[in-house]
């Protein structure tokens, strides 16, 4: 099995974290009772490091789409090599690094982390599109 493929397994699954780290982060602060009803109460604004994980998530889950698609549309073109086997690290290792950084509330260094991430689904992007 390729590893970009193998890569992209991984990718799958640090977008399950993402949502088992939001989720407990939300229950802790709301409570159980909250995650387990209808939550169309009003709540009080989320603390600092629910809100930085629901972000995480939701920033995971605007690229991930994207990436899995470029990834898989170059493996069905046999459009495998360096740019994609390049792109697919560079996409999982950063993403894998964003998640805790973002928590602990780090922006810039977050920011430089988002763009390894983008470099690697946008070398993946131009295998597909350019070979």
């Amino acid at each position: 099995m390729p590893i970009e493929l193998t890569l992209l397994g991984w990718s799958t699954l640090l977008g399950a974290v993402h949502i088992l780290a939001a989720a407990q982060v939300r229950t802790r602060q709301y409570g159980v009772r909250w995650n387990m009803g209808a939550r169309d109460e009003e709540l009080p604004p989320p603390n600092p490091i629910v809100g930085r994980l629901t972000r995480a998530q939701a920033n995971f889950f605007e690229t991930f789409p994207l990436f899995a698609v470029a990834l898989l549309g170059a493996v069905a073109a046999g459009r495998l090599g360096w740019k994609t086997e390049l792109g697919a690290h560079l996409f999982f290792w950063a993403r894998l690094a964003y998640l805790p950084v973002y928590a602990a509330g780090i922006p810039k260094l977050r920011t430089a982390i988002f763009g390894v991430a983008f470099l690697g689904f946008v070398l993946v992007l131009s295998a597909l599109l350019i070979g």
